[in-house]
């Protein structure tokens, strides 16, 4: 066989990717196999509901724990579950596209563990400002879902890649701030169609500021190679 012509047409993904992104795609499985009556018996039509009861986040929940003086680690490994499970397989297939494509990015820079510290400190993250905001404005907040807060702490590691490559460049470090400009408009554009957009999308933007301040102490010489871009000015 002629050289080259033996590599696989797909790049391989990092494991670390592989380890964030198959519960997901296992869990959908599942929902999907119970769903058409293959597992669960009469009650696989319901599993995604039972699995979101048992994994999705609620915001009321910490501030009523610090009221009562109580902590319940099976509650507070919900901060920690939320991001693997979904409300629609839609929602899964968008989350796990944009976490194979942006993770993949990422990884190629960071170490593994800082990959997975990324993802679980923008999801930790996301929830507490979340949680800060509904203490503050007195609102209702929906718990969290899905791993949109997670991605979009990749969207941020991926902009503050691009913001050190194009200061290193003497480019306009704003264009680095472009993938999460048009998420924003499409959040905004969707929200407007179809309404009922609630407040996630606030621990999914401290998700984004959470996934780029990190990687000042991530990326390896993130600060110092940062620190050259300023000074470059």
């Amino acid at each position: 066989m002629r050289p080259g012509y033996d590599e696989s047409p797909i790049n391989a993904l990092p494991p670390v990717v592989w380890a964030l992104v198959l519960p997901m795609i296992a869990a959908e499985a599942v929902f999907g196999l119970g769903a058409i009556g293959l597992i669960g018996g009469a009650q696989g039509i319901g599993m995604r509901l039972n699995a979101l009861e048992m994994t999705a986040y609620y915001p009321q929940l910490p501030v009523r724990m610090m009221e009562l003086g109580v902590f319940s680690a099976r509650q507070a490994a919900r901060v920690l579950t939320y991001p693997f499970i979904h409300e629609s397989v839609t929602h899964a297939l968008l989350v796990i596209v944009f976490s194979l494509a942006l993770g993949k990015m990422v990884a190629e820079q960071f170490r593994p563990w800082a990959v997975v510290a990324l993802f679980f400190g923008s999801s930790i993250g996301g929830a507490a400002v979340y949680t800060l905001f509904g203490v503050t404005s007195g609102l209702p907040l929906a718990p969290l879902i899905g791993g949109y807060p997670a991605v979009y702490g990749f969207v941020g590691a991926f902009t503050f890649l691009l913001w050190v490559r194009l200061g290193m460049e003497d480019a306009n470090r704003m264009r680095a701030f472009t993938l999460i400009g048009m998420l924003l408009l499409f959040q905004l554009v969707f929200g407007l169609l179809f309404g009922n957009a609630g407040y996630a999308w606030i621990a999914e933007i401290s998700g984004f500021g959470i996934g780029f301040l990190s990687c000042f102490l991530l990326v390896p010489g993130g600060w110092a190679r940062a620190m050259q871009t300023i000074r470059r000015r």
